[in-house]
Protein backbone atom coordinates (compact mmCIF):
# COMPACT_ATOMS: atom_id res chain seq x y z
CA UNK A 1 0.00 0.00 0.00
CA UNK A 2 0.97 3.70 0.16
CA UNK A 3 2.05 5.47 2.98
CA UNK A 4 2.51 9.02 4.01
CA UNK A 5 5.73 10.57 5.25
CA UNK A 6 5.34 10.07 9.00
CA UNK A 7 2.81 7.37 9.16
CA UNK A 8 3.09 4.63 12.07
CA UNK A 9 4.57 1.17 10.48
CA UNK A 10 5.71 -0.77 13.41
CA UNK A 11 5.62 -0.84 17.34
CA UNK A 12 8.04 -2.66 19.85
CA UNK A 13 7.53 -3.30 23.55
CA UNK A 14 6.99 -0.52 25.00
CA UNK A 15 6.71 -0.75 28.39
CA UNK A 16 10.51 -1.69 29.62
CA UNK A 17 11.80 1.70 27.77
CA UNK A 18 8.54 3.39 29.25
CA UNK A 19 9.42 2.54 32.31
CA UNK A 20 12.93 3.89 32.10
CA UNK A 21 11.66 7.19 31.38
CA UNK A 22 10.03 7.59 34.19
CA UNK A 23 13.11 6.41 36.35
CA UNK A 24 14.85 9.14 35.13
CA UNK A 25 11.92 11.72 35.33
CA UNK A 26 12.23 10.92 38.87
CA UNK A 27 16.05 11.27 38.97
CA UNK A 28 15.43 14.54 36.95
CA UNK A 29 13.11 16.25 40.10
CA UNK A 30 15.33 14.21 42.36
CA UNK A 31 18.13 16.08 41.04
CA UNK A 32 16.10 19.61 40.81
CA UNK A 33 15.03 19.53 44.32
CA UNK A 34 18.52 18.69 46.05
CA UNK A 35 19.75 21.69 43.32
CA UNK A 36 17.36 24.38 45.19
CA UNK A 37 18.17 23.07 48.33
CA UNK A 38 21.73 23.58 47.43
CA UNK A 39 20.81 27.26 46.18
CA UNK A 40 19.34 28.16 49.09
CA UNK A 41 21.99 26.82 51.76
CA UNK A 42 24.65 29.11 49.58
CA UNK A 43 22.84 31.94 49.76
CA UNK A 44 22.57 31.88 53.33
CA UNK A 45 26.00 30.93 53.84
CA UNK A 46 26.83 34.36 51.70
CA UNK A 47 24.10 36.54 53.53
CA UNK A 48 26.23 35.36 57.01
CA UNK A 49 29.57 35.91 55.63
CA UNK A 50 28.44 39.72 54.34
CA UNK A 51 27.48 40.03 58.20
CA UNK A 52 30.40 38.68 59.38
CA UNK A 53 29.03 35.72 61.08
CA UNK A 54 29.70 33.53 58.82
CA UNK A 55 33.03 31.65 57.34
CA UNK A 56 34.85 31.86 54.07
CA UNK A 57 35.30 28.20 54.45
CA UNK A 58 31.83 27.14 54.74
CA UNK A 59 30.86 29.46 52.04
CA UNK A 60 33.38 28.11 49.96
CA UNK A 61 31.95 24.00 50.54
CA UNK A 62 28.13 25.62 50.22
CA UNK A 63 29.39 26.88 46.39
CA UNK A 64 31.14 23.54 45.53
CA UNK A 65 28.35 21.31 46.62
CA UNK A 66 25.95 24.04 44.61
CA UNK A 67 28.28 23.01 41.73
CA UNK A 68 28.22 19.52 41.90
CA UNK A 69 24.33 19.27 42.14
CA UNK A 70 23.92 21.74 39.11
CA UNK A 71 26.25 18.53 37.32
CA UNK A 72 24.02 15.72 38.74
CA UNK A 73 20.69 18.04 37.56
CA UNK A 74 22.50 18.21 33.68
CA UNK A 75 23.36 14.62 33.63
CA UNK A 76 20.12 13.15 34.94
CA UNK A 77 18.53 15.62 32.37
CA UNK A 78 20.83 13.76 29.85
CA UNK A 79 20.01 10.13 30.89
CA UNK A 80 15.86 11.38 30.38
CA UNK A 81 16.30 12.58 27.12
CA UNK A 82 18.42 9.07 26.23
CA UNK A 83 15.59 7.28 27.41
CA UNK A 84 13.01 9.47 25.48
CA UNK A 85 15.10 8.60 22.38
CA UNK A 86 15.20 4.93 23.39
CA UNK A 87 11.12 4.83 23.57
CA UNK A 88 10.80 6.67 20.28
CA UNK A 89 12.59 4.19 18.89
CA UNK A 90 10.10 1.64 20.16
CA UNK A 91 7.77 3.39 17.17
CA UNK A 92 8.94 2.96 13.47
CA UNK A 93 7.49 5.28 11.26
CA UNK A 94 8.12 6.21 7.55
CA UNK A 95 10.65 8.43 6.71
CA UNK A 96 9.19 9.32 3.72
CA UNK A 97 6.30 9.05 0.88
CA UNK A 98 6.13 5.51 -1.00
CA UNK A 99 4.70 2.38 -1.35
CA UNK A 100 5.91 -0.42 1.38
CA UNK A 101 6.92 -3.74 0.30
CA UNK A 102 6.82 -7.00 2.00
CA UNK A 103 7.57 -6.77 5.69
CA UNK A 104 10.33 -9.58 7.14
CA UNK A 105 8.30 -9.48 10.14
CA UNK A 106 4.57 -10.14 11.46
CA UNK A 107 3.43 -9.31 15.11
CA UNK A 108 5.46 -11.42 17.96
CA UNK A 109 8.26 -11.69 16.44
CA UNK A 110 11.35 -10.69 18.18
CA UNK A 111 13.65 -7.89 17.00
CA UNK A 112 16.65 -6.56 17.43
CA UNK A 113 19.73 -4.16 15.80
CA UNK A 114 20.88 -7.64 14.25
CA UNK A 115 16.99 -8.27 12.83
CA UNK A 116 17.95 -6.09 9.57
CA UNK A 117 15.92 -4.51 7.40
CA UNK A 118 12.58 -4.79 8.44
CA UNK A 119 10.61 -3.67 5.09
CA UNK A 120 11.53 -0.85 2.55
CA UNK A 121 9.17 2.11 1.52
CA UNK A 122 9.91 3.37 -1.96
CA UNK A 123 9.50 6.78 -3.49
CA UNK A 124 6.83 6.92 -6.13
CA UNK A 125 6.55 10.30 -7.72
CA UNK A 126 9.25 11.43 -8.82
CA UNK A 127 11.21 8.48 -9.78
CA UNK A 128 14.91 8.18 -10.70
CA UNK A 129 16.74 6.87 -13.11
CA UNK A 130 20.53 5.81 -13.36
CA UNK A 131 22.22 5.29 -16.10
CA UNK A 132 26.39 4.91 -17.50
CA UNK A 133 27.45 6.95 -20.21
CA UNK A 134 31.06 6.35 -22.07
CA UNK A 135 33.60 8.80 -20.89
CA UNK A 136 33.85 9.90 -24.92
CA UNK A 137 30.26 10.58 -25.14
CA UNK A 138 29.89 12.14 -22.02
CA UNK A 139 32.69 14.42 -22.83
CA UNK A 140 30.87 15.14 -26.01
CA UNK A 141 27.94 15.80 -24.15
CA UNK A 142 29.47 18.36 -22.19
CA UNK A 143 31.14 20.42 -24.91
CA UNK A 144 27.37 20.07 -26.82
CA UNK A 145 25.35 21.26 -23.88
CA UNK A 146 27.89 23.21 -21.49
CA UNK A 147 27.35 26.72 -23.57
CA UNK A 148 23.38 25.88 -23.96
CA UNK A 149 22.68 25.50 -19.90
CA UNK A 150 24.03 22.38 -19.12
CA UNK A 151 21.45 20.25 -16.96
CA UNK A 152 18.95 22.09 -18.21
CA UNK A 153 19.59 22.33 -22.01
CA UNK A 154 18.94 18.32 -22.15
CA UNK A 155 15.24 16.45 -21.11
CA UNK A 156 15.23 12.59 -20.01
CA UNK A 157 12.86 9.67 -22.64
CA UNK A 158 12.64 6.59 -21.50
CA UNK A 159 11.55 3.63 -23.80
CA UNK A 160 9.46 1.11 -21.48
CA UNK A 161 10.44 -2.72 -21.44
CA UNK A 162 7.43 -3.31 -24.02
CA UNK A 163 8.83 -0.42 -26.35
CA UNK A 164 6.96 2.08 -26.00
CA UNK A 165 8.25 5.56 -25.19
CA UNK A 166 7.36 6.72 -21.65
CA UNK A 167 5.21 9.50 -21.94
CA UNK A 168 6.25 11.96 -19.25
CA UNK A 169 9.59 13.95 -19.64
CA UNK A 170 12.26 13.94 -17.27
CA UNK A 171 15.96 16.05 -16.94
CA UNK A 172 19.44 14.75 -15.97
CA UNK A 173 20.35 16.05 -12.01
CA UNK A 174 23.66 14.37 -11.30
CA UNK A 175 26.45 13.06 -12.97
CA UNK A 176 28.90 11.20 -10.81
CA UNK A 177 32.43 13.08 -9.60
CA UNK A 178 34.84 9.76 -11.08
CA UNK A 179 34.47 7.53 -13.61
CA UNK A 180 33.97 3.56 -13.35
CA UNK A 181 37.51 2.21 -14.15
CA UNK A 182 35.97 -1.22 -14.79
CA UNK A 183 34.04 -0.10 -17.60
CA UNK A 184 35.19 3.49 -18.35
CA UNK A 185 31.65 5.39 -18.39
CA UNK A 186 30.30 8.08 -16.31
CA UNK A 187 27.32 7.36 -13.86
CA UNK A 188 24.40 9.83 -14.97
CA UNK A 189 21.18 10.22 -12.72
CA UNK A 190 17.81 11.65 -14.43
CA UNK A 191 14.50 12.47 -12.48
CA UNK A 192 11.08 12.19 -14.03
CA UNK A 193 7.44 12.30 -12.78
CA UNK A 194 5.70 8.90 -12.32
CA UNK A 195 1.68 9.84 -12.00
CA UNK A 196 -0.99 7.61 -10.85
CA UNK A 197 -2.73 6.21 -13.64
CA UNK A 198 -5.55 7.35 -14.24
CA UNK A 199 -7.48 3.49 -13.92
CA UNK A 200 -5.29 1.05 -13.24
CA UNK A 201 -5.87 0.03 -9.40
CA UNK A 202 -4.97 -3.51 -7.77
CA UNK A 203 -6.17 -4.08 -4.33
CA UNK A 204 -7.67 -0.37 -3.81
CA UNK A 205 -3.90 0.69 -4.54
CA UNK A 206 -3.36 2.96 -7.84
CA UNK A 207 -0.84 1.97 -9.71
CA UNK A 208 1.89 3.62 -11.48
CA UNK A 209 3.80 3.45 -14.59
CA UNK A 210 7.32 2.89 -13.28
CA UNK A 211 8.45 0.82 -10.55
CA UNK A 212 11.94 0.62 -8.65
CA UNK A 213 14.41 -1.23 -9.77
CA UNK A 214 12.90 -1.74 -13.48
CA UNK A 215 14.91 -2.16 -16.52
CA UNK A 216 14.57 0.78 -19.16
CA UNK A 217 16.45 2.55 -22.39
CA UNK A 218 17.01 6.00 -21.26
CA UNK A 219 16.92 8.42 -24.51
CA UNK A 220 18.92 11.75 -23.79
CA UNK A 221 17.58 14.61 -26.40
CA UNK A 222 17.77 18.04 -26.90
CA UNK A 223 15.37 20.32 -25.13
CA UNK A 224 15.73 22.57 -28.67
CA UNK A 225 15.80 19.64 -31.29
CA UNK A 226 18.68 19.86 -33.85
CA UNK A 227 17.27 19.46 -37.36
CA UNK A 228 18.75 16.91 -39.16
CA UNK A 229 18.48 14.56 -42.02
CA UNK A 230 16.41 11.23 -41.95
CA UNK A 231 15.92 8.54 -44.46
CA UNK A 232 13.58 5.67 -44.25
CA UNK A 233 15.66 2.49 -42.51
CA UNK A 234 14.92 0.46 -45.44
CA UNK A 235 17.41 2.97 -47.55
CA UNK A 236 20.23 1.96 -45.70
CA UNK A 237 22.71 -0.34 -47.46
CA UNK A 238 26.16 -1.92 -45.59
CA UNK A 239 29.05 -3.63 -46.62
CA UNK A 240 32.52 -3.66 -45.28
CA UNK A 241 33.43 0.19 -45.72
CA UNK A 242 30.51 1.03 -43.90
CA UNK A 243 26.76 2.75 -44.85
CA UNK A 244 25.54 3.76 -48.10
CA UNK A 245 22.16 5.07 -49.80
CA UNK A 246 21.86 5.19 -53.50
CA UNK A 247 21.22 9.06 -54.79
CA UNK A 248 19.42 9.08 -57.83
CA UNK A 249 21.07 12.45 -60.14
CA UNK A 250 19.98 14.70 -62.65
CA UNK A 251 20.45 11.90 -65.00
CA UNK A 252 18.76 9.49 -63.34
CA UNK A 253 21.44 6.96 -62.97
CA UNK A 254 21.87 5.48 -59.31
CA UNK A 255 25.05 6.70 -57.41
CA UNK A 256 26.33 4.88 -54.56
CA UNK A 257 26.47 7.09 -51.71
CA UNK A 258 28.31 6.94 -48.49
CA UNK A 259 26.82 8.58 -45.16
CA UNK A 260 27.58 8.63 -41.64
CA UNK A 261 24.86 8.00 -39.20
CA UNK A 262 23.39 9.16 -36.47
CA UNK A 263 20.55 8.44 -34.56
CA UNK A 264 19.09 5.21 -36.04
CA UNK A 265 15.65 4.35 -35.08
CA UNK A 266 13.56 1.12 -36.58
CA UNK A 267 11.70 3.28 -39.18
CA UNK A 268 14.44 6.34 -39.77
CA UNK A 269 18.03 6.50 -40.01
CA UNK A 270 19.50 10.29 -38.80
CA UNK A 271 22.41 11.31 -41.46
CA UNK A 272 25.12 13.09 -40.08
CA UNK A 273 26.82 13.86 -43.39
CA UNK A 274 27.05 12.51 -46.97
CA UNK A 275 23.64 13.82 -48.07
CA UNK A 276 22.30 17.02 -49.13
CA UNK A 277 18.24 18.29 -48.25
CA UNK A 278 16.63 17.76 -51.21
CA UNK A 279 18.28 14.63 -52.75
CA UNK A 280 16.46 11.93 -54.12
CA UNK A 281 17.23 8.14 -52.27
CA UNK A 282 16.64 5.27 -53.51
CA UNK A 283 14.16 3.40 -50.63
CA UNK A 284 12.22 0.47 -53.17
CA UNK A 285 13.55 -1.64 -54.97
CA UNK A 286 17.28 -1.12 -53.06
CA UNK A 287 18.62 -4.46 -53.86
CA UNK A 288 18.01 -3.82 -56.90
CA UNK A 289 20.08 -1.01 -57.99
CA UNK A 290 23.19 -1.19 -58.96
CA UNK A 291 25.91 1.49 -59.07
CA UNK A 292 26.37 4.15 -62.04
CA UNK A 293 22.83 2.25 -63.44
CA UNK A 294 19.82 4.12 -64.89
CA UNK A 295 16.52 3.48 -63.10
CA UNK A 296 13.00 5.01 -63.61
CA UNK A 297 12.47 7.06 -60.55
CA UNK A 298 9.14 6.80 -58.77
CA UNK A 299 7.66 8.19 -56.23
CA UNK A 300 8.11 5.70 -53.17
CA UNK A 301 4.61 4.20 -51.62
CA UNK A 302 2.22 5.74 -49.00
CA UNK A 303 3.82 3.19 -46.71
CA UNK A 304 7.53 3.90 -47.33
CA UNK A 305 6.71 7.25 -47.80
CA UNK A 306 5.63 7.71 -43.78
CA UNK A 307 9.05 5.34 -42.90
Amino acid sequence: TDVKKGDLLYTLERPPYQAAVNIQKATVAQAEAQLENGNLELRRKQELVQKNAGTQQALDSAQATQRVQAAQLISAQAQLETARINLDYTEIHSPIDGRIGRTSVTIGNVVSPASGTLTTVVSQDPMYVVFPVPTRRAIELREEYSKKGGFDAVKIRLRLPDGRIYAQTGKLDFINNAIAQDTDTFLFRGVIPNPVLASATAGGVKLRELVADGFVTVLVESVQPKPVIAVPRAAILADQQGSYVYVVDDQNIARQRRVSLGQVTPETAGIVDGLKEGEQVVVEGVQRARPNSPVTPALASPVASRS
